[in-house]
């Protein structure tokens, strides 16, 4: 068995499931009885999924709220009641986690936004994250999961705790700073 994290709309790079969710499922039981070998297959299957959902979010602080998100994945898989549900639980965890290490780390005054290199640097990815990182964790965050993941208004809003209208508020002041960033 070869489980993988599902695909995120847009990435062909990303390999679909392959596990079927029966066996998904088994896998998660296992690991709740305590199956060592279950748990680094989970492990293994989830560190990337929780690394690309914090990344974005946590910036230089993505690594450790992988790690934290991971450590609160496997401290309460017992309470999972229904392993189908694995990702979307996973995701709400790696989130929260991601944000709140957002949120410690902003304490840190960020560079202002008109500081931003422009459009045409040859280190593109460079770029994207350094505007990135001179948005708020809460919009970044919002940012990340309705345009990177791709996830409607609806999820990001039960993933971040807020209300549908504050999400639409923090992705259009998002976007329109990101934006206003990028282009100078």
């Amino acid at each position: 068995m070869d489980p993988v994290v599902p695909d995120r709309p847009g990435d062909p790079a990303r390999r679909t499931v392959t596990a079927t969710e029966e066996e998904l499922s088994a896998l998660v039981r296992s690991a709740q009885r305590g199956d060592r070998m279950a748990v680094q297959e989970l492990l293994d299957l989830l560190t990337p999924y929780v690394g690309r959902l914090c990344g974005p979010i946590a910036l230089q602080d993505g690594p450790d709220a992988t790690q934290e998100a991971l450590i609160a994945v496997f401290r309460n898989i017992g309470r999972l009641r229904e392993p189908a549900a694995l990702f979307g639980w996973v995701r709400v965890i790696a989130v929260r986690e991601a944000v709140r290490m957002a949120r410690a780390g902003a304490r840190t005054v960020a560079d202002p936004l008109d500081e931003v290199p422009a459009r045409g640097d040859p280190q593109l990815a460079a770029d994207v994250r350094d505007v990135l990182e001179r948005l708020s964790p809460a919009h970044r965050a919002v940012l990340v999961l309705r345009d990177l993941e791709g996830l409607d208004e609806h999820a990001v809003s039960a993933l971040l705790g807020v209300p549908e209208p504050t999400v639409r508020t923090r992705l259009f002041r998002a976007r329109r700073n990101f934006r206003k960033a990028w282009e100078r």
